[in-house]
């Protein structure tokens, strides 16, 4: 007959080995691979005259792989720096869990800082401040010098929030040759006229001339840059546009939409509930990672 005691010693021996295994498995639970963030990196750039900050996030495997990765450049919008993603938009945990989850391919994240000095990703109009071709001709060829990044058409993405989803619409289009994808989110094309973007340009540079203005606005606008786009490029970028259904900058996001359909550029559109927020955006990441990995795995 099993007394108590006998019970109570079978038990506690469960408990025992149970909690040796916990505390052999322990090691290898807190070494499951994470990637790292940095948020304070700099680079020299000639054409801005000063250092240049950027954050990078670099996939679980980076260390411990002999392989080099497709990279995504990811825009903060007006008001953040380098660290917007990082901070507020937890690149990290979202990238983390959707490549553990299978939706996104390893990738390294370039984050640049478009704040310090002047707000923008475009070259000035006056030619003093030439952020576009830093970013092109600089950061570009630094990346893939010092990270083990791919260096093909297909490994690379842009992406971007509001300013830097403008900035997202421009770079892809001004460089369809550089990018396989590109991701606006909630994107401030600008403004969605000539005189409105002649009245913008002309606070504090009175003596542009009124082609130099419309040069530059057909340059910067997305419509207009759709509008004109070769036939034979149609098909050179996947698009991902999205958009709040109560975002302040909503008009332009549809207005770009429209005028993709009218141009029959393949293209994804999203509106989702919500508005101008980190909220929205956050949600909007992990869609983003997904898209960008459908090109960097040829699908």
């Amino acid at each position: 007959m099993v007394n108590q005691n006998q019970i109570d010693n079978h038990i506690m021996k469960k408990i025992l080995v149970a909690t040796a295994l916990l505390l052999l498995l322990s090691p290898v639970v807190s070494l499951a691979q994470t990637g790292k963030v940095y948020d304070n990196l700099t680079l020299p750039s000639k054409i801005l005259k000063s250092e240049r900050k950027y954050a990078i996030y670099l996939p679980p495997d980076y260390e411990s792989s002999g392989r080099s990765y497709p990279v995504l450049y990811l825009l903060h919008g007006a008001g953040d720096d380098q660290t917007g993603w990082v901070q507020f938009g937890e690149t990290l945990n979202i990238t983390d869990k959707a490549i553990a989850d299978g939706t996104a391919t390893p990738m390294i994240i370039v984050m640049p800082d478009a704040n310090t000095g002047r707000r923008g990703y475009f070259n000035d109009i006056k030619g003093d401040w030439n952020y576009e071709d830093f970013f092109f001709t600089e950061l570009i060829p630094f990346i893939e010098k010092k990270y083990k990044a791919k260096t093909d058409k297909r490994s690379r993405a842009v992406a971007g929030l509001s300013m830097g989803g403008g900035g997202t619409f421009m770079y892809a289009m001004h460089h369809p040759e550089l990018f396989s994808s590109a991701c606006p989110l909630s994107a401030y094309i600008g403004p969605l006229n000539l005189d409105d973007a002649k009245a913008q340009m002309k606070r504090g540079n009175s003596n542009l001339s009124d082609a130099a203005m419309e040069t530059y606005f057909n340059r910067h606008n997305a419509v207009s840059l759709i509008n004109n786009t070769p036939d034979s490029l149609k098909k050179a970028v996947r698009w991902y546009i999205d958009c709040g259904d109560d975002d302040f900058l909503y008009e332009g996001n549809a207005l770009a939409h429209i005028a993709m359909r009218k141009k029959e550029i393949p293209h994804e559109f999203r509106v989702r509930d919500g508005g101008h927020t980190w909220t929205y955006w956050r949600a909007s990441l992990p869609k983003v990672l997904e898209f960008v990995s459908d090109a960097f795995h040829q699908f």
